[in-house]
């Protein structure tokens, strides 16, 4: 693509696309249609669909939204051969790809050659997060009438809320609000021709800020959704001497980085009842750090606590830590400065390879203030990175301590957002399937999730940290997930220790971290039913008898949850005993009037013994105790 965040790749028997490092997206091998290797399904004796067969050129369209492939005639037995055909295919790309905003990050944003898609995602409930079946994407149509003046689609990008939409083709731009589901165009044509969006556009509030170049000149200007949409409507105009390249916005700050490789920092003030407006604070050239200010795909900063609260917004410059993504190196600027001397900055290189990152400034315990980066591969995560005031300098270096990585997310899909109070990465995948009885392949995008929680416990867990786990976890406890998230959890510490027989390990932490839960019962015997009973002697040893676990259940009133731990006792103690332990839980069952419990019982105790003795001494024993 002519961006370069994807690779189209085509042969004799197939084509595929990678991402700039390597995530595969979508793929076919001729061979594979036949197998079910690489799509789902069987394809009928007219498939029509060359391009999944085999390609002999290819190349993407401007915008990079559709690839054109050109295919070998099809051979069919009974029709006529026909010369070769050229086939569109449709993709959806993340709108970071142009426009590397705070929001865009946040936000699942997918923006296609006439539309841009939406994840509502967050604002359901839990389940349908998770479910990948859920229907979380809003379509929003691009006007056609913008569209066949300005096409293609340039930057997309959407407000913090996830409300307001804005997007930019060859020239002008149109706002869109999904409240009222209405777009705003330039009232006139000549305005809009007049003006090109340069380095991207944010959202602040209600007000869009836009990078402009009108007649070789550079700008800023501000544009109000509740005004038209015009030139002479813009509540501010800035002038800038260089090309804008990157816009991004932090609380009421808003950064800009121009193609002179230099930093500028921008007040936005908003008094009640007047229209927001952009303050110069200051900026700082940074030639020395960066060799081509064109590289610069993402721009960030984090301003101390103690600054925000205390400090004149002016001087924010001089002590923010500064994020900058170039070239894929995912680069930290610390400053340091000494009296009157000029700010000077302790470079650091986080990772190599980053296709684009978040930063979450405000979080949950160690989230807070944390970096995330996706790399092709993993989602890395270095936790507290940007609060400077922790961070100790090294005497022997004269230099800040470096900041090291805390956690690493392998994913099987590409990662579009982090729902931070859900706990989820939420992402995208390619699904190909054929029918016997269509000539066409289909696609479809997945929506695919992935739990962090456990990630971020194992971390704090390894480090002896049980108090800021069990405060961490405590955030999430009333997701319908949590204890699914703490099972996951425990069942990768003892695959990890059990194959080393290591019983002074994380997971006798793993243990006491769980029993400040009360969903812990349930999360022990869970993971023992679904993991080898090999493995149970070291799990049991360490949590506790099952024996003893399960008297805690029914003791506690956690029937369900001891018909569960019935069955771990079955098969260690004698059938004898397993039958008097569900004689007992099927009266206590009967006394709460739980009869589904009670039919699941019984059906257990007519498996033990198909004759039906056991069931008929255990009722007999039911009605005498009653």
């Amino acid at each position: 693509t002519s961006d370069g965040y994807a690779l189209a790749c085509g042969w004799a028997q197939g084509w595929s696309i990678w991402s700039v490092y390597g995530r595969l997206g979508s793929w076919s091998v001729a061979g594979g249609l036949d197998t079910g290797f690489g799509v789902e399904g069987e394809r009928s004796d007219s498939f029509e669909d060359g391009f999944m067969l085999g390609v002999r050129k290819l190349f993407w369209s401007p915008g990079n939204h559709e690839l054109f492939v050109l295919c070998p005639p099809p051979i069919h037995p009974k029709r006529k051969p026909h010369d070769e055909q050229l086939f569109v295919v449709p993709f959806a790309k993340s709108a970071v790809t142009a426009a590397h905003t705070p929001d865009n990050t946040k936000n699942g944003f997918l923006q296609l050659d006439d539309r841009v898609l939406v994840y509502r995602g967050a604002d359901q409930p839990d389940m349908s997060v998770i479910n990948p079946e859920s229907d979380v994407w809003q379509h929003i149509k691009i006007p056609n009438a913008y569209l066949a003046s300005q096409y293609p689609i340039r930057y997309a990008v959407i407000s913090s809320d996830a409300r307001l939409i804005a997007v930019a083709g060859q020239r002008g731009l149109t706002h869109y609000n999904a409240l009222s589901g209405r777009w705003k165009l330039f009232e006139l044509e000549k305005e809009e021709q007049s003006l090109r969006v340069v380095g991207g556009m944010v959202w602040w509030a209600k007000s869009l800020i836009v990078g402009c170049e009108e007649n070789g000149c550079y700008s800023l200007r501000v544009f109000s959704r509740d005004r038209p949409l015009s030139l002479d409507e813009a509540v501010e105009v800035v002038a800038l001497d260089s090309e804008p390249l990157v816009l991004s916005v932090f609380d009421g700050s808003l950064l800009v980085y121009t193609a002179d490789n230099t930093f500028h920092h921008f007040l936005i003030r908003h008094l009640r009842g007047t229209t927001p407006r952009l303050r110069g604070c200051g900026s700082i050239g940074f030639e020395g750090v960066v060799a081509d200010a064109r590289k610069v795909r993402g721009l960030s900063w984090l301003v101390p606590r103690s600054q925000r609260r205390f400090g004149d917004p002016a001087d924010d410059l001089n002590v923010a830590t500064i994020i900058f993504l170039i070239s894929g190196r995912l680069v930290l600027l610390r400053p340091r400065r000494a009296a009157s001397e000029e700010v000077k900055y302790d470079l650091q290189i986080l990772a190599n390879r980053v296709e684009f990152y978040w930063t979450h400034l405000t979080g949950i315990g160690s989230l807070e203030n944390s970096l995330w980066a996706w790399d092709g591969r993993r989602v890395r995560i270095w936790l507290d990175a940007l609060t400077i005031e922790k961070v100790r300098v090294d005497a022997r270096r004269d230099a800040y301590e470096t900041v090291k990585e805390s956690v690493e997310i392998p994913l099987d899909f590409y990662p579009l957002a982090v729902l931070m109070d859900k706990g989820i990465v939420v992402g995208v995948d390619q699904e190909i399937s054929l029918r016997r009885n269509l000539d066409f392949a289909i696609f479809r995008i997945v929506t695919t999730t992935h739990l962090f929680l456990h990630h971020i416990l194992r971390f704090h867990l390894d480090r002896s940290q049980l108090r800021e786990a069990v405060l961490f976890a405590s955030h999430y406890s009333h997701l319908i997930y949590f204890s699914h998230a703490l099972e996951v959890l425990l069942h990768e510490v003892l695959e990890d220790e059990v194959e080393v027989a290591n019983r002074h390990g994380v997971l006798p932490r793993v243990v006491e971290f769980l029993d400040h839960f009360e969903e812990s019962l349930q999360v022990v015997v869970n993971c023992a039913r679904k993991t080898e009973v090999t493995r149970w002697e070291f799990l049991f040893d360490i949590v506790g008898k099952p024996r003893d676990l399960f008297e805690k259940c029914v003791a506690a009133g956690f029937l369900k949850v001891a018909a569960s731990y019935l069955l771990v006792l079955h098969n260690l103690e004698p059938l004898e005993q397993s039958s008097k332990d569900t004689v007992r839980l099927l009266q206590a069952a009967m006394a709460a009037e739980d009869w589904t419990l009670c039919r699941e019982l019984l059906r257990f105790l007519y498996s033990l013994d198909r004759s039906g003795q056991i069931l008929r001494t255990a009722l007999s024993e039911s009605k005498q105790r009653a």
